[in-house]
């Protein structure tokens, strides 16, 4: 498998064949880790990070996998980079590509992304858009299989707004990997028709199925995994947490959701979540609205069922196996 020099800007872009062998190669990584075993295979070799949104998970994980792999990485924060401001899009990836031997974005329009990865004339890798989030899908299904031992035919139910990022990444890679993925939400933030179809026609070939469900009870019957990411996504302003909390507060992850589910399922959020009030946001919203927890509840996320930070971590892994597949030397 030969995918030196590839972007990674979405799933969409990758084969089911090309997708497995990166999560074969995070395994492999993990192991290394794991036994601690050398692995600077990019020894000499230099990354910068782009961050218009902050992050800990991917900021922490692709500078440690960078790191490990031999690399010099450089982390740009919003007020510390001309791009879209004094410089276009354009001119700042053929600046950064010629000093860089990759480029890793996290902000706003996937139009960005795509821009970057058309001009830098080096590997480009999506840390999160408003549109994808391509490396937490990997992290995701690299932890479902530590858990089941296989992809396909595993049943994946996501909870609440379905038309973010993480809901509309999931729903691409449930079809191209064969799992049955279930949308639990109200109809109004169901993903988009466009996207729907495209996920629709790939399932087809892959033979998982795609299933759009208002009722609770009825979409979490049978559930291998269900999965859910915060109500108000970043950047979002704060006037819609009130809408959003009455559309969403029927689809919050309980103890009673998981019972529905399979004995043995497993909950799985991309973390930061909302499920105590131990944080600022959260002590704000109990203040505002009386919630004391969001998506889910405290029970549910300290729950054995829970596998959010081993799949927190499984985001080191499987950025480094982007990382290293998209940059070795061909030879290698």
């Amino acid at each position: 498998m030969n995918l030196q020099g590839r972007n990674f800007l979405k799933l969409l872009d990758y084969s089911k064949e090309e997708i497995r062998y990166l999560l074969d190669l995070s395994k492999d990584f993990k192991n290394k880790k794991k036994k601690g075993i050398p692995h600077r295979y990019l020894k000499g070799k230099n990354i910068v990070l782009l961050f218009e949104k902050t992050s800990t998970r991917t900021r922490c994980a692709f500078e440690v996998a960078g790191h490990d792999l031999g690399m010099g990485v450089t982390y740009l924060d919003p007020g510390s980079s001309q791009m879209g401001k004094k410089e276009s899009i354009e001119d700042t990836a053929r600046v950064l590509g010629r000093m860089y031997d990759g480029i890793e974005y996290r902000g706003f329009d996937q139009s960005l992304v795509e821009t970057l990865g058309a001009y830098a004339g080096v590997p480009v890798w999506n840390g999160l858009t408003n549109e994808f989030h391509p490396t937490q899908m990997l992290a995701d299904m690299l932890t479902i299989e530590e858990n089941f031992g296989h992809l396909e035919g595993i049943n994946f139910v996501f909870m609440g707004d379905a038309r973010n990022n993480v809901a509309n990444s999931l729903m691409v890679a449930s079809a191209k990997m064969g799992m049955n993925f279930t949308c639990c939400a109200p109809k109004d933030l169901w993903p988009n028709k466009e996207l729907i179809d495209t996920c629709q026609k790939i399932a087809k070939t892959s033979g998982s199925h795609l299933t759009f469900e208002e009722n609770v009870k009825e979409a979490t019957k049978n559930a291998d995994v269900i999965y859910t990411d915060v109500w108000v996504s970043m950047g979002e302003p704060d006037e819609v947490w009130n809408e959003r909390i009455k559309l969403l507060k029927p689809y919050q992850v309980t103890k009673e959701v998981l019972n529905n589910a399979n004995p043995n399922a497993i909950f799985l959020h991309c973390l930061p979540s909302f499920h105590d009030l131990k944080t600022t946001i959260g002590k704000e919203i109990y203040e505002k609205f009386g919630l004391p927890e969001m998506e889910v509840t405290n029970e549910v996320f300290e729950s054995s069922h829970s596998k959010v930070f081993d799949e927190a971590e499984n985001r080191m892994h499987t950025i480094k196996a982007v990382m290293y597949a998209t940059m070795k030397d061909k030879n290698e």
